[in-house]
């Protein structure tokens, strides 16, 4: 069903793929412990050396399992009597064991950073398929410079992982030569990976019957996306106690989903949630070129190829509709599918325009390295780039913890010997890193003196103490776009 691809398009896929990877193996070499991260990775070493689930149970087990891939190489130590939360093992495993976080870190990320590189080949076939090669080129160019999905491929996360899934289903749904029980492996990988792919099950089955026309292919692909779900439970633990283990874990999401949570928006923080978050949060950490590239490809794929246009925009449609009910406003990484597929409906673009298609994809490419490495809290020119992306969002946006690492090079090559106040968010240990600090909370502001330093997202949350600590402060600095040095 695809097109031949020439020498000349396989040499600039691997171009882009290259670029990709060494952008986020760069980051991943840099950034410390995301808040996620530790959670995960603990987790993935439970399940790998003591066969246990009972850590990030939430999730089911695949995502961490191929974390494992990894960390099988690390030689990790841990306590095998350690009493705690799942939060607590993360800790554990990274800080307390004799372990480096830095190589458990990476020994986690490297799979995921393969796996994001193996979904951009999917997003490369699925719109060859479609537009031809040059249509792939320009998908794959959008998706191999999304600032996001570098970002959070680069991450020991679920987030890439489950989306590109759910991506590589719909793609095998679309080939009408494929068996339905690849499009049931994809499918049951996505599910088995994170709860919120549950929302994908009903949009990917029904593709299964609109490619098909047969409601038995359907049957086919849920029934072997349910044995990849029992079988990601059973090969970490012979004897879990499948499906009470997921129904488990639905309802710790459920539960989640019950709880207030706080969010923050164009300067605003807020309890609850906005239905329309994520669709600002994606105005602002969405290239300009590809927003461009994302709308008239749309508008393309419906006039031109509209079999197609169910398979991309359908499914997109439908998860960011559900995604946008979620009572979690705290970053587009929820919604990292939109980039994703719609990088593919972007190639639709060169069917009509196609030299309009290579400049906006050069403007991409721009703002992307002008972004380089700080990617985490990229956002488009528009709003001002990295360095403003905390004036706008927050939280996975632009500070998830991943700069403790550049705050300590900061402090011992510019601020030597001074007195420092820490009010960091994220999973790391300060101390580890040579980050010795007080908590300036703690203490009555008259003796809060010297160097404030303080996490963007804890400034956009801040409470009436900490805002005024930082409305008598001077700023100085800033380290990766995510930390503010201030002086008192």
């Amino acid at each position: 069903m695809g097109t031949p691809v020439p020498t000349s398009v396989r040499l600039i896929v691997f171009v882009l793929l290259a670029q990709m990877a060494f952008a986020m193996v760069t980051a991943a070499v840099r950034q410390t412990p995301t808040i996620d991260e530790p959670v995960y990775i603990g987790a993935a070493v439970a399940q790998l050396e003591q066969h246990s689930l009972r850590y990030n149970a939430e999730h089911p087990p695949f995502g961490k399992l191929i974390m494992s891939t990894g960390l099988v190489f690390a030689d990790v130590r841990f306590d095998p009597s350690f009493v705690g939360d799942q939060t607590a093992f993360g800790r554990h495993v990274l800080y307390e064991a004799g372990n480096s976080p830095w190589r458990l870190l990476l020994s986690a990320r490297l799979p995921m950073i393969v796996l994001t590189l193996l979904f951009g080949l999917v997003v490369f076939l699925f719109a060859r398929d479609v537009f031809g090669p040059a249509g792939g080129v320009v998908s794959l160019a959008l998706y191999a410079l999304s600032p996001d999905v570098i970002a959070n491929g680069s991450l020991a996360t679920l987030d890439v992982a489950v989306a590109g899934f759910v991506l590589t289903a719909v793609w095998l749904t679309w080939r009408a030569d494929v068996h339905p029980a690849l499009v049931g492996l994809a499918l049951g990988a996505a599910v088995a990976t994170k709860m919120t792919a549950l929302a994908a099950v009903p949009v990917v089955l029904l593709l299964v019957v609109f490619s098909t026309q047969r409601l038995k292919a359907a049957g086919i692909a849920g029934l072997v996306a349910a044995v990849v779900v029992w079988a990601s439970y059973v090969v970490v633990d012979p004897l879990a106690p499948f499906p009470q283990l997921y129904l488990d874990g639905m309802g710790a999401q459920f539960g989640m989903e019950n709880r207030v949570w706080g969010g923050f928006l164009f300067g605003t923080h807020y309890e609850g949630s906005r239905w329309y978050y994520l669709l600002a949060a994606l105005l602002v950490k969405t290239p300009l070129g590809a927003l461009v590239l994302w709308v008239a490809g749309s508008v393309v794929l419906v006039r031109r190829k509209r079999v197609a246009a169910v398979h991309v925009l359908a499914p997109t449609a439908v998860l960011l509709a559900l995604m946008m009910m979620s009572s979690r406003d705290l970053g587009v990484r929820y919604a990292v599918f939109v980039p994703m597929f719609l990088a593919v409906a972007a190639g639709a673009v060169v069917l009509v325009r196609q030299r309009w298609a290579y400049v906006a994809v050069a403007l991409v490419a721009v703002s992307s390295l002008l972004a380089f490495p700080y990617y985490l809290p990229y956002s488009n020119e528009a709003f001002g780039g990295p360095a403003r992306t905390h004036l706008y969002l927050h939280d996975s946006n632009v500070d998830w913890g991943q700069d403790l690492g550049r705050l300590a090079d900061r402090l011992r090559e510019r601020y030597p010997g001074e007195r420092v106040w820490l009010v960091y968010k994220g999973a790391g240990v300060p101390s580890y890193y040579g980050v010795e600090a007080a908590d300036p909370r703690v203490v009555p502001s008259r003796e809060v003196r010297g160097l404030l330093v303080v996490s963007d997202t804890a400034i956009a949350k801040a409470d009436d103490r900490l805002a005024a600590l930082i409305a008598s402060s001077t700023p100085v600095d800033e380290v990766g776009h995510s930390i503010t040095i201030f002086r008192r």
